[in-house]
């Protein structure tokens, strides 16, 4: 991950991805020689969400995003991938932290439906 201001989006937004739900679980996955600091990952009965970080911002992409009820429009990525959706927040952009969490709330009980 870098170290400007992307690190600390990231710092955010993996608060409020543990904090919606106790029983999330951080990993790294995909380590590879372009990529060494891998993927962070995070499940809860199945994948929920990556988060990465790009140039010019740092991306959260939902498995199941395109299953997932979005009234308040928090996606703003990859609106027409058949089932993935993604979040990407820029340098200045403002997230709706309330919206996001209940995303990640979605994400986990939609999981856990499928169990």
């Amino acid at each position: 991950m870098s170290a400007d201001w992307r690190a600390a989006r990231v710092e955010e937004i993996r608060g409020l991805i543990l904090g919606a739900d106790a029983g999330i679980v951080e990993e790294v996955k995909w380590r590879k020689p372009s990529n060494p600091d891998g993927v962070p990952t995070f499940s809860a009965s199945g994948l929920v969400c990556t988060l990465e970080t790009y140039k010019d911002k740092v991306k959260v992409t939902f498995a199941k995003g395109a299953s997932l009820p979005d009234p308040e429009h928090v996606f703003n990525a990859s609106l027409t991938a058949g089932t993935r959706r993604a979040v990407d927040v820029g340098e200045g952009d403002v997230l709706n932290a309330d919206a996001f969490v209940e995303l990640i709330r979605a994400a986990v009980a939609l999981n856990e439906s499928k169990d």
